[in-house]
């Protein structure tokens, strides 16, 4: 079955920077595109990034473009969010989800604030 595991939050100061990681199994990863998504608390989730299956095309919201920068690893079925120059408004649970599947991983909290 899909299991998709994410780690790496934490708490950080406003400018400062993060990188998350999910771990996925249960599928042909390299097959399928990866997206991130975020949850603030009262909010509804929102996509964050994406990446194609081979790696060669990226997508960000506009909140955080110039800022986040998404990359796999095929080889070790691992999705990264690199998270840099952080605002207190990007404070959410993190999500990695693969496109055509329904399974949601935990999430890892991001929390930025001085």
């Amino acid at each position: 079955q899909v299991q998709l595991v994410e780690s790496g939050g934490g708490l950080v100061q406003p400018g400062g920077s993060l990188r998350l990681s999910c771990a996925a199994s249960g599928f042909t990863f390299s097959s399928y595109v990866m997206r991130w998504y975020r949850q603030a608390p009262g909010k509804e989730r929102e996509l964050v990034a994406a990446i194609s299956s081979t790696g060669g095309s990226t997508n960000y919201a506009d909140s955080v473009k110039g800022r986040f920068t998404i990359s796999r690893d095929n080889a070790k079925n691992t999705v990264d969010l690199q998270m840099n120059s952080l605002k207190p408004e990007d404070t959410a649970v993190y999500y990695c989800k693969a496109d055509f599947f329904a399974s949601w991983g935990q999430g890892t909290q991001v929390t930025v604030s001085s």
